[in-house]
């Protein structure tokens, strides 16, 4: 009968998490921890980055780069970071207004001719 209590408990806390992790998907992706330094040349293998704001789920206000797949955040009040991000704005994913792209169609009126 523990065994049962014990098995039902672990099932119950996997649905948990992951339900809580669809409704929250903004929670596990913050920044816990930020840093004030950053390493030189690092900046220049940045494929994307984020702003992360101290409002919502997340508590600290944090620049998210990933680099090779991996995630630093790092303060935005590094001068070298400000002057990067304002030189590189294209790299921020942005947000699609649409699910898919709507095309302007041009109607073309003919002129019927009469029989």
């Amino acid at each position: 009968m523990d065994m049962n209590l014990v098995t039902v408990l672990a099932v119950l806390a996997v649905a948990v998490g992951q339900t809580s992790e669809t409704l929250f998907p903004g929670a596990f992706n913050c920044c816990t921890k930020i840093s004030d330094e950053i390493p030189k040349g690092i900046l220049q293998r940045v494929e994307r980055f984020e702003i992360q704001k101290a409002d919502g789920l997340c508590h600290l206000e944090a620049v998210i780069l990933y680099i090779e797949g991996r995630k630093f955040c790092v303060s935005p009040r590094i001068r070298k970071v400000k002057k990067w991000m304002k030189k590189n704005k294209h790299r921020t994913p942005r947000k699609k207004l649409h699910g898919r792209k709507q095309r302007r169609i041009r109607i073309i009126k003919r002129k019927g001719k009469k029989q």
